[in-house]
């Protein structure tokens, strides 16, 4: 394959028009073409008076050597997965979000047959549930925002960002357009699905490895481990449907539990596993009008047909702390993400469309094991527990989210009304003074 590389359009085409645009400038025959696709479509909004798309193609020619002028793709070989020994009872993955979604596709397109657990519902009652939360403030605790199908990630902006260059980004990408995905996430600089697309493509995802041979267990909780001389030798599992607990046999068990499972943290505390503290980033979401995102990022000028813009901002401070924005989400909402009881949690989500009157995204900074108040490995879960339950008495004790305008929050007093901003957190907000919450390392 090549590659035409930095085509400037300044108008919206369709792609067969694009290319027939890169083939005129580069004099390239189009009946030489054996096949083509778009790998790469990004924005340029540098200049605000002349905003353009950049795109990168490749092509399939007949003949390499008369188009030596273009760059040549190198292929990459994918490592082969050997199963040097058998499995005497089926891997058991612990959480169907992401990271156990892929590990179980993994095993099935290497031949072995596992086991998934996951104490969350399956997508389609968990989106019930978690439009009842929305409407009612009743929190299922074990099925959310956070727990069930598909992990935190399906009911996010389902971006598909990685600040890594490898070549098994694409890999996951086209995992994605193979379960549904639409195919555009092939080669836009900044992917996307949507909440609203992700449910069906998880969906498809957990049917296809069920036709090859895995087991899915939702509803089921993962309360135990045995362990033997330092060796697993199975689990002990509840069915939260009948309260049956049980045990399933295991000489390999992977945990994909993400970082809300704090349950499972305490129990493989209280059995020796070594863990140690790490960094992470706290902070709150901050909402604007699309508009003015926008305006800000495209200027008025443009007659592009543009999608929602987005942005991302970063402040390194001189004392090793920085202050920056994560997962920004154009045209979206701010969601209740709580998993346990008497907390307050957000995230953000966005649609396909991204066509919501606001933009958010989360505005952070950086906390160390130092900040924390012991030397427990599990000192930072407490740290998080105790500014959530602040945030849920601050929010009023019934779910609702305490807010607090930008200019308020800096002359540190409590709001009172909402300014052009209309708050799209359900089941619903609370005015008040962030900083009566927040520690002092945080503002």
């Amino acid at each position: 394959m090549l590659r035409i590389n930095n085509i400037k359009i300044r108008s919206d085409l369709k792609n067969e028009e694009v290319l027939d645009f890169a083939l005129k400038k580069n004099k390239i025959k189009k009946e030489d073409i054996i096949k083509w696709s778009i790998s790469k479509k990004s924005i340029d909004a540098r200049k605000k008076d002349d905003i353009f798309y950049v795109y990168s193609i490749d092509i399939k020619v007949k003949d390499e050597k008369k188009y030596h002028f273009l760059d040549k793709i190198k292929d990459f070989n994918f490592p082969s997965i050997e199963k040097t020994r058998s499995f005497s009872h089926p891997p058991i993955i612990i959480g169907a979000g992401p990271s156990g979604l892929f590990t179980a596709l993994t095993f099935i397109e290497n031949g072995v047959k596992p086991i998934v657990i996951e104490q969350g519902q399956d997508v389609d009652e968990r989106k019930k549930t978690i439009d009842t939360f929305f409407k009612t403030g009743k929190l299922n605790t074990l099925s959310n925002v956070q727990f069930g199908e598909g992990g935190a990630g399906t009911f996010s902006d389902g971006k598909l960002n990685s600040g890594i260059n490898s070549p098994y980004c694409k890999k996951v990408l086209e995992k994605f357009v193979f379960f549904g995905a639409p195919e555009e996430i092939l080669y836009l600089s900044k992917p996307h699905i949507g909440t609203d697309k992700l449910i069906g493509v998880i969906k498809n995802m957990r049917e296809y490895m069920i036709k090859k041979g895995a087991k899915f267990y939702f509803n089921t909780k993962a309360c135990d481990f045995l362990i033997k001389d330092n060796k697993i030798n199975g689990i002990i599992v509840k069915d939260l449907l009948t309260n049956e607990e049980r045990e399933i046999p295991a000489t390999d068990v992977i945990l994909a539990i993400g970082h809300s499972s704090r349950n499972t943290f305490y129990k493989l505390f209280s059995k020796n596993i070594y863990m140690e503290k790490k960094n992470f980033s706290v902070g709150v979401r901050i909402e604007h009008l699309q508009s003015d995102i926008n305006k800000a990022q495209y200027g008025t000028i443009t007659t592009l047909n543009l999608p929602p813009a987005d942005y991302k901002l970063a402040c390194h401070l001189s004392n090793g702390r920085s202050c920056y924005t994560f997962c920004m989400c154009p045209g979206g909402t701010v969601i209740g993400s709580s998993s346990e009881e008497n907390t307050i949690v957000t995230n953000g989500m966005s649609n396909f469309l991204r066509d919501g009157k606001n933009a958010n995204s989360a505005v952070l900074v950086n906390v160390t094991p130092s900040d924390f108040k012991d030397s427990s490995p599990l000192s930072g879960i407490d740290f998080q527990k105790e500014l959530e339950e602040k945030a849920f008495i601050l929010g009023g004790s019934n779910y609702f989210a305490p807010i607090q305008r930008f200019q308020d929050f800096v002359e540190n007093k409590k709001t009172t009304k909402l300014g052009k901003v209309t708050p799209s957190y359900k089941p619903g907000v609370t005015f008040a003074n962030l900083n009566e919450i927040l520690p002092r390392i945080c503002i």
